[in-house]
């Protein structure tokens, strides 16, 4: 009779166990909407567009998410995230099956979090919720001028967080290869393609990437830095061989009926996925193929640097809605300026792009909203006389 107790108990032990210390998610978003963007300026940028666009709040995705507890007070995590195109079905990410995240790690309470695979880097990690856009709406958002938050993911990435500790969280990650796309601007000022997606054998002859970060959130206020720099191959030439690196610090404070978001940041070396009008031809982001702009490559251009700016603000109306708006500039120097006076149709130098934007969500349920927004861009891709002007509507349903 004991026998027969102790198995049953065990049984029900392992059953609970079983069911109660592992689980599988499924989750996801899809947001597709309507656009108009207008470029006036020059001959060469004097255009409009008008269409359906996927992913202006989030981009669409769904995902698989996973914890095992492993005992001691460690679990066993993972996440692949398929990011795709709403409109018409597409691989998003270059067409990679999980390319938004696609990463396995160990943590605990109380020593953090290691992680391995393909993962965004601090600067995206920290800086999204201080931006009023959350590193959406095409132009509007924060990224396009502080390009190594612009959604920025690395491959082959080993990365740790330590636990929250009286609201403080720091990190550091590295990438053995990024697989960004890179472009070098050689001795005459002339941009050339690089190997920056592919994974070679010896490991100097890929780009790598180093991040660093650390968030204060307690209260009202919430404090962010980062740190990102792109190291380049060894194949490259000297006159290739620039080493782009980016700081950003940003704070934001709940005043109750408004929040208020600052941030400021350096780039130097070349651009870190921002800007990515310089990445492969130097005005992509004005006539490019998405609405607005989207994340470039890594530009090595030794020389060249930039100064980031924003001030942001959300504000909630009664419990459904709120209005958000933000003005960033992005100053060029430097490289940049002398890869512009030897490009004639982009004028003499690269002028600053100022950027004002202002967005509305209302939500039907806690899953479901609607969204609006308006940007205005002067010197539009550092171009003096060029200006882009966006305006979007659509949904996004969450599950």
């Amino acid at each position: 009779m004991k026998k027969t107790l102790l198995a049953a108990a065990l049984l029900a032990g392992f059953a609970g166990a079983a069911s109660a210390q592992s689980s599988v998610t499924l989750y996801g978003i899809i947001d597709i909407g309507i656009a108009y963007q207008g470029i006036t300026g020059n001959d060469t940028f004097n255009s409009t567009r008008f269409g359906m666009n996927n992913g202006i709040q989030n981009g669409s995705r769904f995902g698989l998410r996973g914890t095992e507890d492993m005992g001691g007070g460690n679990r066993a995590t993972f996440v692949l995230e398929n990011g795709f195109d709403a409109g018409n079905g597409s691989l998003a990410q270059g067409g990679r099956l999980f390319g938004r995240q696609a990463w396995v790690g160990i943590e605990n309470d109380a020593w953090g979090y290691i992680r391995a695979g393909r993962q965004y880097n601090f600067a995206s990690d920290y800086m999204t919720p201080i931006d009023p856009f959350l590193a959406g709406f095409g132009q509007a958002n924060m990224g396009v001028s502080f390009g190594a938050m612009n959604t920025t993911r690395y491959s082959n990435m080993l990365k740790y967080q330590t636990p929250t500790m009286s609201g403080f969280k720091a990190g550091v990650g590295y990438s053995f290869a990024p697989q960004l796309d890179a472009f070098y601007v050689n001795n005459n000022n002339t941009v050339i393609n690089g190997n920056g997606n592919s994974y070679n054998f010896a490991t100097t002859n890929n780009t790598r990437a180093l991040t660093l970060g650390a968030s204060y959130a307690n209260g009202p206020l919430t404090l962010a830095a980062s740190y990102d720099q792109i190291m380049p191959n060894d194949s490259a030439t000297a006159a290739q061989s620039s080493t782009p690196k980016e700081w950003i610090l940003a704070g934001m404070y709940d005043f109750n009926v408004v929040k208020l978001s600052v941030a400021y940041g350096q780039t130097r070396g070349g651009v870190i996925n921002g800007q990515s009008f310089l990445s492969g031809g130097t005005n992509s982001t004005v006539n490019g193929g998405t609405f607005g702009g989207s994340a470039g490559g890594v530009l090595f251009a030794d020389g060249a640097g930039f100064n980031s700016y924003l001030v942001g603000l959300t504000a909630p109306i009664g419990s459904n809605s709120k209005v958000f708006g933000s003005w960033t500039m992005t100053a060029p120097n430097g490289n940049i300026q002398d890869l512009y006076s030897v490009n004639n149709s982009l004028g003499n130098g690269a002028a600053n792009q100022n950027t004002y934007s202002i967005g509305y969500q209302y939500d039907f349920t806690k899953r479901t909203n609607m969204y609006a927004a308006v940007s205005y861009a002067n010197s539009a891709g550092f171009i003096s006389g060029v200006n882009s002007t966006l305006v979007l509507t659509g949904v996004r349903h969450q599950f």
